[in-house]
């Protein structure tokens, strides 16, 4: 994959072997905050942070399932459309939500957005689709 060797050589990215108990981990846990993430009930932050979890556990998974691993939330959603075909209007509108969960969390603003909750859960359950789509990794 042109696109991710060339953030290799820009030190973005790093070269690693797929390891399938890792991948099957990520999975499972994104599959776990997806779920909850869709709770009635639940506060529209508590949503959030589970359906922001998720997203982003299944985006590293999909570059991990590469051989690939980044240490920049940024860079794992960008990578989306090379690892798993996701249009940049989307993994885009992941990044607004990487920057509204640094908002809360570096910042302490909290105001999460019904539309863009929204998206990223509908966004979450696209990616897990693409995702758990990929061939399985061999041991």
């Amino acid at each position: 994959m042109e696109a991710l060797d060339n953030l290799v050589k820009i030190h973005r990215l790093k070269v690693e072997n797929p390891d399938k108990k890792e991948f099957e981990g990520m999975l499972r846990a994104a599959d776990i905050k997806l779920r909850d993430a869709r709770l009635e009930g639940l506060s529209a932050d508590s949503q959030f942070y589970l359906a922001y979890g998720a997203a982003h556990a299944l985006s590293l998974a999909a570059l991990r399932w590469h051989g690939y691993r980044s240490e920049s939330r940024y860079i794992v959603f960008q990578c989306l459309q090379h690892t798993v075909g996701l249009s940049s209007g989307k993994w885009r509108v992941l990044d607004k939500c990487h920057s509204a969960r640094n908002l809360a969390e570096y910042e302490g603003q909290v105001d999460v957005n019904p539309q863009l909750l929204k998206e990223l859960i509908a966004i979450a359950g696209e990616l897990q689709e693409l995702v758990e789509s990929l061939p399985p990794i061999k041991d």
